[in-house]
This record gives C-alpha cells, sequence and structure tokens, in this order.
C-alpha cells in the first residue's frame, strides 16, 4: 500500500515556499503520495490564536526576518523577506492549483505550486493578480486563461473549503503543515522527522 503525506500549505506562506521543493523531493525519494492542501490559512488563525503578520507585536516581526534571511541562505533559495506585494492572499492562487490538480493531476499542481511560491518570494510578482496568475499558468505548459477561469468555478471553491475544514479539525495552525500516518509535523525545519517516517516500513 502506498505510503501517504497530507500536505497542508498556504502559496504566501514563506515557510512553505522553503520546504516545498525538499518535500517534493523526498516524497519521490521514499515513494510517498503527497495529498495536496492548500489551506485559507487566516481562516485557519482565527480558530487556533494565530495572528496574520501586521498584527503581530514588532518584536516577533523584526525577528522573523532574520529567520528568513537565516533559512534563505541555509537552503540557497531566493527570498525577498519584504515583498512589494504583501501582504497578500493566497486564495486565488490556491484556487489555481486546486484546479491545476483537478485537471492535470497532482505533479503538476506541485510544480505550479512551487513556480506561484517562487514568483511571490523570490520575483516579486502579484500573486493576487489574474493576469499574473495566467502567465504563471501559461509558464507551466498550461492554457492559463481556461486554467484561470476553472479556478473560479463552485467546485474548486468547495475543494479549498473542505481543505480548510479538514486542516481545522485535524488541529492545523500554521503552515506548512505534514501529517504522515496520523502523526503531525508543522514547519519546514520539522522536515528531517518527516524524512523520517517516510523511511519507516
Amino acid at each position: 500500500m502506498p505510503r501517504v503525506c497530507e500536505y497542508y500549505f498556504a502559496p504566501q506562506s514563506p515557510w512553505s515556499y522553503f520546504g516545498h521543493a525538499r518535500l517534493v523531493a523526498l516524497a519521490r525519494q521514499y515513494d510517498v503520495t503527497l495529498e495536496l492542501k492548500p489551506i485559507s490559512l487566516p481562516h485557519v488563525f482565527s480558530v487556533s490564536g494565530g495572528l496574520p503578520l501586521a498584527q503581530r507585536p514588532p518584536q516577533r516581526q523584526a525577528y522573523r526576518l532574520i529567520e528568513l534571511r537565516r533559512w534563505s541562505e541555509k537552503l540557497n533559495l531566493p527570498l525577498n523577506p519584504q515583498p512589494r506585494f504583501a501582504p497578500v492572499s493566497g486564495d486565488a492562487a490556491a484556487r489555481l492549483i486546486i484546479a491545476a490538480r483537478f485537471a492535470h493531476g497532482t505533479d503538476a499542481a506541485l510544480a505550479l505550486t512551487g513556480a506561484i511560491m517562487h514568483a511571490f518570494w523570490a520575483a516579486d510578482r502579484n500573486i493576487m493578480d489574474a493576469d499574473t496568475l495566467t502567465a504563471l499558468a501559461n509558464e507551466a505548459g498550461h492554457d492559463g486563461k481556461a486554467l484561470l477561469k476553472a479556478s473560479e468555478t463552485a467546485s474548486v471553491e468547495a475543494e479549498y473549503q473542505r481543505f480548510t475544514d479538514e486542516a481545522i479539525a485535524a488541529n492545523v495552525f500554521g503552515a506548512p503543515w505534514y501529517v504522515v500516518d496520523g502523526e503531525p509535523f508543522w514547519g519546514q525545519d520539522r522536515l528531517d522527522f518527516v524524512e523520517a517516517a517516510f523511511a519507516r516500513t
């Protein structure tokens, strides 16, 4: 029976960006199926005590910038810690990712996820903008206009809501969040533990 990892994330989360490529590589290495579940982080925060960045105390905001720079250097991933379009809603990008999974499968959706995260965190592109999302889908080899239209359907919205409700029911309180064999792992800095879970027979 194939191993499964539930992957809850928000496309506008820098920590999701830092962990994304490594998680995908680990899943391929250990033949683990990723269940891609983009979520509405504000909704999760609203029931779990989390605060949007702008509402956090200045001490926490300042330290976050230090950690972002540290992880960017450690992982050798480009990142602008203060993107031009922040704060940004991840809703439209999340729906586009779900539409890509419906139309083209999980691997395509994972690739588009990585492209969207890189666009926001490394290339200063506005992932709330319809034209930008269309262009990113085109660059990933899809029909961007068709995929954007599909992302606005009721079925995609229902799936997005379902993933968010599942996250809340599973006691998720941040992103990224990984679940392997019922065991939760919060944050890309827990990927060593995720790998150990993948390696278990």
